[in-house]
């Protein structure tokens, strides 16, 4: 079996539970993510691979992380992820990506990214939940960090923290490769 076919039913397998252990039915679970029902069938039947974008809406509506939604095994209270198990959930041709490297839900979803971006390139974010938290690290070049419409110049060594429930983006403007670490803690489900 394939990553991609594990990483498939592990999200079908954990879309299902989240959404039991929430009671949240199909119907709910769809208004809440922005997504359709008929694509919450689809992910739960482990019949398509859908975009970081509905997986990260997913994740948001149920209150818990990608990593949780991808995990295929539940691991001991101390978890050592090697750095190949680092799950990598988008690229570009040109060298830019984003690896997710841990997460966990205490107290609620807290995840923990590795980004690389190429000069010219970004990613843009939409809205998380109130109360979601972003804080990142630039270890190499410049990050142009667009906050609800408002541009930030973030150098190597520097840090930003910032409340992600408004669009974002990660950009990288200048002429070398930009590299960050980055922390997203998203307010437990009431």
């Amino acid at each position: 079996m394939s990553d991609l076919d594990l990483l498939t039913q592990s999200l079908a397998r954990s879309v299902k539970h989240w959404r039991a252990v929430r009671g949240f039915t199909l119907d709910v679970l769809a208004a809440r993510a922005g997504v359709s029902r008929g694509m919450l069938i689809q992910i739960e039947q482990a019949r398509t691979n859908p975009s970081l974008g509905t997986v990260v809406k997913i994740g948001d509506a149920l209150g818990v992380s990608i990593t949780t939604l991808l995990e295929h095994e539940q691991g001991p209270n101390v978890r050592i992820v090697p750095a190949e198990q680092a799950v990598r959930l988008w690229h570009t041709d040109a060298g830019s990506y984003n690896r997710l490297l841990a997460g966990t839900e205490a107290p609620g979803p807290l995840e923990m990214w590795d980004w690389r971006l190429m000069p010219g390139e970004s990613s843009a974010s939409d809205p998380h939940p109130a109360g979601t938290t972003e804080l990142l690290h630039v270890t190499a070049g410049e990050l142009t960090l667009t906050v609800d419409g408002v541009e930030h110049r973030v150098p190597a060594g520097a840090t930003v923290h910032f409340e992600a429930n408004v669009p974002h983006t990660y950009g990288n403007t200048g002429e070398a490769p930009m590299e960050m670490v980055m922390a997203v803690s998203v307010p437990p489900v009431p």
